[in-house]
């Protein structure tokens, strides 16, 4: 196989970028690029004192290294880099309902899990990806029950493949098509009593 320009691993935070972009880089003997790691040197306060990433900072950054023959990943991924900069991106989905588990287990306050649980629903990374790398490039791929591992060794036999995405883009929001559904998703996860 050829090295690619780069292998881009990108989804909505608790996806499993992290797991699978590591597992990828290994089985492909390729370098791993994670963007939240490069990201904080690149941060500036916002107006309510909240770090938001510079990513045309990190973006300059980014292109300072050898991008070939490496896994780079991110939810930044789209604002970041630049089409001809990657071959192949892998886009993470999660059930919204299962995500909201994940982020709330994890210690995210209310207003990031609902913000990231919508952007989930309506797939916001994903149409970001396609927009900017074009939907030839991008595959998508459901971690809600799927083990990194195996999701890293289906990404691998696409690279390798080079067959564009099999099946329709998926719409969560199909499965949340009562008021009641969305309503229960779109509610701000409950606390653990004990923590408070």
């Amino acid at each position: 196989m050829s090295r690619p320009a780069a292998v881009g691993v990108t989804g909505t935070p608790c996806t499993g970028k992290k797991s699978v972009a590591r597992l990828l880089a290994s089985e492909l003997g390729l370098k791993l690029l994670e963007l939240n790691v490069l990201a904080p040197p690149r941060s500036v306060p916002d107006g309510s004192g909240e770090l938001v990433v510079d990513v045309k900072a990190l973006g300059r950054d980014i292109r300072g290294r050898r991008l070939s023959g490496s896994v780079v990943s991110g939810h930044l991924l789209a604002d970041v880099l630049r089409a001809s900069e990657v071959e192949f991106v892998a886009v993470l989905r999660c059930d919204p309902a299962v995500l909201k588990r994940r982020l709330a287990s994890r210690g995210y306050d209310r207003e990031k899990v609902l913000e990231n649980v919508e952007a989930e629903l309506i797939g916001v990374v994903l149409d970001a990806a396609v927009r900017r790398f074009g939907p030839s490039k991008v595959h998508e791929y459901d971690t809600s029950r799927a083990k990194p591992a195996s999701v890293a060794r289906r990404i691998e036999l696409d690279l390798r493949t080079g067959l564009p995405q099999r099946a329709p883009w998926k719409d969560w929001t199909l499965g949340y098509d009562s008021s009641t559904k969305l309503r229960s998703l779109l509610s701000p996860p409950r606390t653990d009593p004990a923590s408070t």
